[in-house]
């Protein structure tokens, strides 16, 4: 959504733009925009309030990997993100578990229920991670960074072509300390997709967000029905997946449903009068 976000926060449903929640229309397969929901911040004091709020010892096994919303990501026709079927059937695995998989340059992500997902860079083989916790680049032990939560290697997710390891591992070690306005990530995802692509498209303004949206969202919500979300920028596009991670499959169709609920009956009223 780039520059029109904060017009967006301040604009009533009836004055959003939105779409059938096929998201195709019948005739064509050609995708409509959709209305992004980015009405709460992403940052790094939201993610680690939900952190802490937790017992560090609590592992987290009723984490439903089914309620995830699968969705694909691309780049004008480019698919450079995809979480489907196949990946949320693999489910996410105790740290314990985590530990013997992991290798150095390996991207892991941590989820729990209601709670923004915490991505970390594997840098040796001792199972150490470095991460971007509490607006710090911090290097901790994998368990310490999973605070309690499921973990799962998260390597293909990105379809960019990955660095070799060594550099993944050196670019999250040069960042280790770093603090408050030095940090030029949004969040811990941007901050390890970063480590492991290179790319600035990652970063705080890392693109230029004017002219066409470039970026769409594809969120599978059932078998034959999806929804279709336009953005300026990748950075943008992360803040909003991550929303809807935090929010689960179900919650998000809920959602949607009311806000076209609301969108109908506004333009009802309106055209009765």
């Amino acid at each position: 959504m780039g520059n029109q976000v904060e017009k967006l926060t301040h604009l009533t449903y009836d004055e959003l733009p939105t779409t059938d929640p096929n998201g195709f229309e019948p005739e064509d397969d050609t995708p409509r925009i959709g209305v992004s929901y980015i009405f709460s911040a992403d940052d790094d004091e939201q993610e680690n309030i939900d952190e802490t709020e937790r017992d560090p010892t609590e592992d987290d096994t009723n984490y439903d990997c089914l309620n995830e919303l699968q969705c694909a990501v691309y780049y004008r026709d480019e698919c450079v993100y995809e979480k489907n079927s196949l990946f949320v059937d693999t489910g996410s695995f105790s740290v314990e578990n985590l530990l013997n998989k992991c290798k150095p340059g390996d991207l892991v992500e941590f989820v729990a229920l209601g709670q923004y997902p915490h991505w970390a860079v594997c840098v040796d083989h001792r199972s150490q991670v470095v991460h971007l916790y509490r607006n710090e680049i911090k290097r901790d032990f994998l368990y310490d960074a999973s605070q309690g939560k499921r973990g799962r290697i998260v390597n293909d997710l990105y379809k960019f072509r990955a660095l070799c390891p060594d550099v993944v591992v050196r670019n999250a070690m040069e960042q280790v300390g770093m603090k408050d306005r030095d940090i030029c990530w949004k969040n811990s995802e941007c901050f390890a997709a970063w480590c492991r692509f290179g790319k600035r498209e990652f970063k705080i303004g890392g693109e230029i967000r004017i002219g066409k949206q470039p970026y769409k969202t594809k969120l599978q919500l059932s078998e034959k029905k999806s929804h279709v979300l336009e953005f300026q920028s990748l950075e943008d596009l992360i803040m909003e997946k991550r929303r809807n991670d935090q929010m689960g499959r179900d919650a998000f169709i809920q959602e949607l449903e009311n806000h076209l609920n609301c969108t109908d009956d506004t333009k009802n009223d309106y055209n009765s009068n």
